[in-house]
C-alpha cells in the first residue's frame, strides 16, 4: 500500500497524544523496576545478578523481537497490535503478582510484559513516522517523553502502592491502569492510501511476474488429466487387485462420455489451480530471500553496521543506572533522611527533558543528528566512569540528573536510523537495531549484578559500563568522518532516499 503525503498535523497530533498516554501506561512500571528490584531481592533472597534479569527481561525482551513486531505492525496495523499488546501488558503484571519465585517473574514480567511493550513501542513509532515528515523529530521526542513520565511518576507511585498495598496489591493496581492502552490503540486510525483503489486482479494476476522464476516447459492438458486419472487408478489397484482392470474399463467409459467442452474446463481449472500453488509457493520463498538481500545491503552502509555495534554497547552500558541506582545508593549507606526524591524519578523526569530538547535540536537543518548521537554516547560514558566516585546523595542524584539527560537520545534515534536508511526502509532498520538494543538491555543489568556478586562492590561494573558506551561512541564517530564517506561512495551505491553524513551536510 502507498500511503499519501504526511500531513505534519490534523489527525497526527491525536496520534502524538495517545502514543505518548502508552508508552506512558507501558513502560512506566518496567523502567521503575528499579522500586520493585529491591523489593524482590528481599522477598525471593535470591543473588543481585539473578534478580536484575527480571528487569532486563522487560526492557530487553521487546526490543530483541523487533524483528518480530515489525512484521506484526507491517501485516496487521498499528491499531489492532497495539490493541492485542495492551492486553499483554495488563495481564503480565497481574500474572506478577502471584509469582511464587524468581523464575515465574521471568516469565510473567519479564517475556510477557517486555513483549508487549515492545509491540507496543513499534506500532506508535511506526504511525507516528506515516503521519509525520518536517515535524518528524518533534513528533518522536513528544512521544517518547511518554515513557519517561512514566518513568517519573511510577517511580513514586509504585513505592507508595507498595507501603499501602504490599508488592502483590502494587502490580494488581498498575495492571488495571494499564488497560487503559486499550483506548489509546483504538484511536490509532491508519494513514489513508493517497489514490484510489487498483482494479481487483484475477487469482494469476494476483502473483507478480518477478516471481515466476521456474523456466521448465509446463505439462499440457492432457498430461496433467492422464496423470491425475493414472494416479485415481494406481491406488484402485493397491486397494483391490482383482477389481483393478474392471476399473480402468469403467473410468475409460465415463470418462468418453464427459461433454468435451466440460472436459475442456476441467482441464483448465486443474492447470490453473496447480499454477498458482506453485507460483505462490515461489513468491513466498522469494520474500524470504528478498528479506536477506536487503538486510545484507543494509550492513553495506558503515553508518548503518557501526548503529548496530554503537547502540548494543550503549545499553549494555547505559541501561543499568535506571535499573539499579537506588541500590547504588543503599550501597553507598546513603540515609534516607538526605533521600529527596527517588534516584529513578529524577532519571525519568531529566529523560523527558532530554528527549524534548534532542527532539527539537534534531529539526534544526544546521543540527547533524548523528553527530549529535555520538556527543550523548561519549558524555554518557564520562558520566558512567563518575559514579564510583560519588558518595553522597547530591552527586548521585546530579549524576542521574546527567545520564536521565541523556538517555532521552532515543528520542533522536529513529530519526537518525530514518536518515540512514531512508524511510522505505525505516521498518526493516529498526527492527533489526532495536534487536541489537534488547540484547544490550537484557544483558547489561545482569552483568552489572555479576560484578557486585563477585567484588561487593560496583565500582568495577560501572568502569565497564562506561568503557562499553564509549567504544560505542567512537566506533560511530570513525564511521560517520568525511574519509569514510568518499569511500563508501566510490566503493558501492547506497540505496535510494540513504542519507550520507558529512561534516557539512545538514540533518
Amino acid at each position: 500500500m502507498v500511503f499519501r503525503k504526511p500531513p505534519d498535523g490534523g489527525w497526527g497530533w491525536v496520534i502524538v497524544v495517545v502514543s505518548f498516554f502508552t508508552q506512558f501506561l507501558c513502560y512506566g512500571s518496567p523502567l521503575a523496576v528499579g522500586v520493585l528490584y529491591l523489593e524482590w531481592l528481599d522477598a525471593f533472597g535470591e543473588g543481585k545478578g539473578k534478580t536484575a534479569w527480571v528487569g532486563s527481561l522487560a526492557n530487553g525482551i521487546g526490543l530483541l523481537a523487533s524483528p518480530v513486531c515489525s512484521i506484526c505492525v507491517s501485516s496487521f496495523g498499528a491499531r489492532p497490535v497495539a490493541i492485542f499488546s495492551g492486553f499483554m501488558v495488563a495481564g503480565g503484571l497481574m500474572m506478577s503478582s502471584f509469582a511464587p519465585n524468581i523464575y515465574f517473574l521471568y516469565v510473567s514480567y519479564g517475556i510477557v510484559v517486555g513483549l508487549g511493550c515492545g509491540l507496543l513501542y513499534t506500532a506508535t513509532v511506526t504511525i507516528t513516522c506515516q503521519y509525520f515528515d518536517k515535524r518528524r523529530g518533534l513528533a518522536l521526542g513528544l512521544i517518547s517523553t511518554g515513557s519517561s513520565v512514566g518513568l517519573f511518576i511510577y517511580a513514586a507511585l509504585q513505592r507508595e502502592l507498595i507501603e499501602l498495598y504490599g508488592l502483590d496489591g502494587c502490580l494488581l493496581i498498575v495492571g488495571a491502569l494499564s488497560l487503559n492502552i486499550l483506548a489509546c490503540g483504538s484511536l490509532m486510525r491508519p494513514l489513508e492510501s493517497s489514490s484510489s483503489p487498483p482494479p481487483e486482479k484475477t487469482c494469476a494476476d494476483k502473483v507478480p511476474d518477478q516471481y515466476f522464476v521456474y523456466h521448465e516447459k509446463e505439462k499440457t492438458v492432457e498430461e496433467n488429466i492422464s496423470i491425475l486419472e493414472k494416479g485415481y487408478i494406481d491406488e484402485k489397484c493397491v486397494n483391490n487387485v482383482p477389481d483393478c482392470k474392471q476399473e480402468s474399463i469403467l473410468n475409460k467409459n465415463v470418462s468418453s462420455s464427459i461433454n468435451v467442452n466440460e472436459k475442456d474446463t476441467y482441464k483448465k481449472k486443474v492447470v490453473e489451480q496447480t499454477n498458482f500453488c506453485k507460483q505462490l509457493a515461489k513468491r513466498k520463498w522469494q520474500l524470504y530471500l528478498t528479506y536477506w538481500k536487503e538486510t545484507m545491503v543494509l550492513f553495506k552502509n558503515k553508518v548503518f553496521s557501526a548503529l548496530f555495534v554503537a547502540i548494543l554497547l550503549f545499553d549494555i552500558g547505559g541501561f543499568p543506572p535506571s535499573l539499579l541506582m537506588e541500590d547504588v545508593a543503599r550501597s553507598a549507606n546513603i540515609s534516607e533522611d538526605d533521600y529527596y526524591m527517588p534516584l529513578i524519578s529524577i532519571i525519568g523526569i531529566m529523560t523527558t527533558v532530554g528527549k524534548l530538547i534532542l527532539g527539537i535540536l534534531a529539526d534544526f537543518k544546521w543540527v547533524n543528528t548523528l553527530y549529535l548521537y555520538v556527543t550523548t554516547l561519549l558524555m554518557t560514558g564520562v558520566a558512567l566512569f563518575a559514579i564510583p566516585f560519588a558518595k553522597s546523595y547530591l552527586t548521585l542524584a546530579m549524576l542521574s540528573g546527567i545520564l536521565g539527560f541523556l538517555t532521552g537520545n532515543w528520542s533522536i534515534f529513529p530519526y537518525v536510523t530514518t536518515k540512514t536508511v531512508g524511510i522505505e526502509k525505516l521498518t526493516h532498520a529498526y527492527g533489526i537495531l532495536m534487536f541489537f538494543a534488547g540484547l544490550g538491555n537484557s544483558l547489561g543489568p545482569p552483568i552489572v549484578g555479576w560484578f557486585y556478586d563477585w567484588t561487593q562492590e560496583y565500582d568495577t561494573a560501572f568502569y565497564f559500563s562506561g568503557f562499553c558506551v564509549l567504544l560505542g561512541g567512537f566506533l560511530l564517530l570513525l564511521a560517520a568522518l568525511p574519509c569514510w564517506n568518499a569511500c563508501t561512495s566510490q566503493s558501492s551505491k547506497l540505496p535510494p532516499n540513504t542519507y550520507s553524513y558529512k561534516v557539512a551536510s545538514n540533518a
